[in-house]
């Protein structure tokens, strides 16, 4: 009988129902130590007794929070036989957390999806009720593949139920139930049947302070307790209680439970040979289990609470404690359990010990599991005599520690690892960890300035990497000097590289050097690169530069503005990463196949990736990328005109992410008039750091608009001059238009306008060619060639009306009318099939019309295939089919 847990039992209830009913979900329990979490799993447990509903069980144990995926073992081992279902990638990831010969990815949410793809598939022969108890004390990656799986999953028959403490265990998305103290008339049922006299059960409720724990605990020391209570928690009363209990059992009892309490594994077979070599085993627990601290069976010795196991340990004398762990460490088969324990028991440097703790951080490393091989680089280096290994220690803890997200942590490291290397070459070495470091934590100047201050000493094999990263750090925070410093001094050193050299090029506006320098790099760049924006750095943000040739190779082609590489590269990038289920890097190129596809005027498909990455960035704890995803979809409200939309896309332009958002503004206040705010913030953008990048001189087209339309064509001269510079060498067809049309606003030459539209029709920009046909049909309405007029502006007004575009759509009909022309009203957007579908939807049919089946749709999702079949069927009955063979007959784009 739980009492005084109507709400919480609930809750917990209905979220069983809601798997029962097909939809997934998971549900923390938050609260201090006793109040009955547990009591609420096993709760959810009986109730799911006989009902069909498979119950998987694990809890974290405080020893192994450093052990990498030791709370997934628990969990997923008694279903290990359901893997072979799996995508392959995902198979391995599992089989590698087992130890049963996968190999793992290098991705710490591959484990993540595999759960979630594994729950999925058990929940298609029931529903499935994962309880994971003490959450506070997982591995991080098990915490991680856990929280991934309970954030994606939707329309299965699955839940998730943790139970975890205050502090710990943050899981931001999943809702919370924080079970209450119990009131007094709660409490007094309780204790009805302890045989208390009523002043001693008074004395126990009071002292107790609702927490069910420690009204039993206190109930059964029949002592008073208000000497100890003062201001200390009702948990560290708790504590103190269960130590007072132990501390009356004979010695051997309580060496029995010390040596329990530091296995903490439950392996029993190694805790039964410890024991022995100790001379105790478990009859002498005999006692402890009478006083119901323990519970004993054939296959597992067990603390009946967490703080149990906790007052055995601590209050064991700090000597007793050491030889314990020596003996465990003697008993132990598992090389990671050996040298857990060997460190529990060393007091003073032992390189032995460190070198066996650093191979222990590389299998953590090559299984995903970032922050426990972060955790045994930093033991490591604790117990490494020598200065310059501990240093190279500690810096090899920092990349696996920002690989797990946690950048704060990484920077500590770093820093310590600097204080103790002892000469430049050990600090050039540092350089690049820390600059990844530095720019995670969004300090981008910092992390430039340090790669080329430390260049100089690096190995020459480092030395254009190092600067490479710096050049390209540079340019997205606007650091030119740091640019042309980088260019100097690989120039100094006799060195080359394309992308330096082009970068310095072009913060001095030398378009005609620069632009095909950074050509001559993307095309010598090794294949399948990943493609970058020029506002979004390249996941080598959090690699060794020297790795990073490829995806800086696509980042230029991204500067370059080469609409067709960029989406090749991306496409391809893209297809590489759902294929080895590497979650982590997608969003960011997801990001870019937006970008290219809102060019495009396909702004449905850019709603589409932009809404998968935001998931992926909010599932996998990215949530500083998100406010770059929306500024893609910025420009798509600014040609709607949509105000509010926009201004809540667009973010702070105070960084290079931010000019996507500045130059959705600008195109925004052109399409609704307001030409001397273009100006005001394009030219005080000029004026700024970040002037030289892509999107900003591409924005010259928005100034010259403005100032011919505010008839002050000497404040076009410079951003034309810019543009037209930036065209000439960069070749893109695209640029030609755009500048040629510029040409002719500021030069009222007719040959210009014909020259842009020729060079559109080469290119795949639909808005910009819409925008060239209307200036060419109000100018040749303005020569009084009204007939002329009409076939640009009514070119210019379908591509308005299908892409939404209301300031300019009236702006072409205006015209229209004008040559005396009668407008037919513009038809709803509701009669496009694809508007009625959500961007999930329109995903999950595209690749249906490819001819992909469920379970493949659902692999190139990460999702279920429940989920895809659920999307189908929604989309089915908005599109008005039935079936895979209709919807291929509508011809949807």
């Amino acid at each position: 009988m739980l009492y005084g847990r109507a709400s919480e039992q609930a809750a917990v209830e209905k979220l069983v129902e809601a798997a029962r009913a097909g939809h997934s979900g998971g549900l923390v329990l938050r609260g201090e130590a006793g109040i009955g979490k547990s009591a609420l799993l096993d709760r959810a447990a009986a109730y799911c007794a006989g009902s069909g509903v498979r119950v998987l069980r694990a809890a974290g144990v405080e020893p192994e929070a450093d052990l990498a995926f030791a709370g997934l073992v628990q969990l997923l081992w008694p279903v290990q036989d359901h893997f072979g279902a799996l995508p392959a990638p995902q198979a391995d990831a599992l089989r590698a957390v087992l130890g049963s010969g996968g190999r793992a990815g290098q991705d710490r949410f591959l484990s993540g999806l595999a759960v979630m793809t594994l729950l999925a598939r058990l929940a298609g022969d029931g529903p499935v009720l994962c309880l994971v108890d003490d959450a506070h004390w997982l591995d991080q990656a098990t915490a991680d593949a856990l929280l991934f799986a309970a954030r994606r999953l939707t329309d299965e028959r699955a839940a998730l139920l943790f139970a975890a403490r205050e502090e710990g265990f943050a899981a931001p998305g999943l809702p919370e139930v924080r079970p209450s103290r119990l009131s007094r008339e709660d409490a007094a049922r309780l204790l009805e049947h302890r045989g208390l006299p009523p002043a001693e059960r008074d004395q126990v409720i009071a002292e107790s302070d609702g927490n069910p724990l420690a009204l039993l605990e206190f109930s059964a020391g029949r002592r008073p307790y208000h000497t100890a209570a003062g201001p200390m928690p009702v948990a560290d009363r708790v504590l103190s209680a269960f130590r007072s209990r132990i501390a009356l059992l004979p010695g051997r009892t309580r060496l029995m439970m010390l040596t329990a309490a530091a296995e903490g594994r439950g392996d029993l077979p190694m805790l039964l040979r410890a024991a022995a070599a100790l001379g105790v085993g478990p009859e002498d627990l005999a006692e402890a289990e009478e006083a119901r601290l323990v519970e004993v069976s054939a296959t597992a010795i067990a603390f009946r609470h967490p703080l149990i196991r906790t007052a055995a340990y601590q209050g064991a004398p700090l000597a007793r404690r050491i030889a314990v762990h020596r003996v465990l460490a003697d008993a132990a088969t598992d090389d990671d359990c050996r040298v857990r324990h060997r460190a529990a028991a060393a007091t003073s440097p032992d390189e032995d010990l460190a070198a066996d703790l650093s191979a222990a951080a590389g299998r953590a490393r090559d299984r995903a599991a970032f922050a426990a091989a972060a955790g045994l680089w930093e033991q490591a280096a604790a117990f490494t005599p020598s200065p310059s290994d501990r240093s190279a220690r500690l810096a090899r803890a920092a990349s696996p520690a920002l690989s797990s997200g946690h950048a704060d942590h990484a920077a500590d490291l770093v820093r310590r690892a600097e204080e103790t290397a002892d000469d430049p070459a050990s600090l050039a070495a540092l350089a690049g960890t820390r600059a990844a470091v530095e720019f995670e934590r969004g300090e981008g100047r910092r992390a430039a300035r340090v790669l080329v201050e430390r260049a100089a000493a690096a190995e020459p094999a480092r030395v254009a990497p190092m600067l490479r990263t710096a050049a390209g750090y540079a340019w997205l925070c606007g650091e030119a000097e740091v640019i042309r410093r980088a260019d100097a001094l690989l120039a100094g050193m006799g060195g080359q590289d394309p992308m330096v050299q082009g970068l310095a090029r072009l913060v001095d506006d030398d378009y005609a050097r620069g632009l095909p320098l950074l050509r001559r790099f993307v095309a010598q760049a090794s294949p399948g690169p990943a493609a970058r924006t020029p506002d979004t750095p390249p996941e080598d943000a959090v690699t060794p530069p020297e790795d990073a040739t490829a995806r800086w190779a696509a980042f230029c082609a991204m500067v370059l503005a080469d609409d067709d590489a960029a989406s090749a590269l991306a496409t391809a990038e893209a297809a590489r990463l759902r294929g080895q289920g590497l979650v982590g890097a997608l969003p960011q190129v997801l990001q870019d196949l937006a970008g290219v596809r809102v060019q495009a005027g396909r702004h449905r498909d850019a709603e589409a990736f932009v809404a998968e990455a935001v998931r992926l960035a909010c599932d996998t704890g990215m949530h500083r990328r998100v406010t770059r995803l929306h500024a893609v979809l910025a420009r798509v409200a600014a040609i709607e005109g949509d105000e509010e939309r926009c201004v809540r896309l667009a973010g702070d332009p105070a960084d290079a992410g931010g000019m996507t958002g500045l130059a959705a503004l600008c195109l925004l206040d052109l399409g609704l008039g307001r030409h001397e705010r273009v100006l005001e913030r394009l030219e005080a953008a000029e004026r700024g750091p970040l002037r030289h990048l892509t999107g900003l001189v591409t924005a010259g087209a928005e100034q010259v608009e403005a100032a011919v339309r505010l008839g002050l064509p000497e404040r076009a001269e410079e951003p034309l001059r810019r543009l037209e510079a930036w065209a000439r060498a960069g070749g893109q067809p695209w640029a030609e238009a755009v500048s040629a049309r510029c040409r002719a606003l500021l030069g009222d030459d007719e040959d210009d306008y014909l020259r842009a539209l020729a060079a559109h029709r080469r290119a795949d920009r639909p808005f910009e060619q819409a925008r060239t046909e209307l200036a060419y049909g109000e100018w040749l309405r303005r020569a009084l060639r009204r007939s002329d007029a009409r076939a640009p502006l009514r070119a210019a007004l379908r591509t308005f009306e299908r892409l939404r575009a209301a300031p300019w759509r009236a702006r072409a009909e205006a015209e229209l009318r004008a040559t005396g022309e009668s407008v037919v009203a513009a038809r709803p957007a509701a009669a496009d099939p694809l508007e009625r579908l959500t961007p999930q939807e329109l995903q999950v049919v595209r690749l249906a019309m490819d001819g992909g089946t469920s379970r493949e749709i659902a692999a190139h999702l990460f999702l279920s295939p429940r989920t895809v079949e659920h999307h189908l069927y929604r989309a089915y009955r908005k599109l008005g089919v039935r079936s895979r063979r209709e919807l291929a007959r509508l011809g949807l784009t």
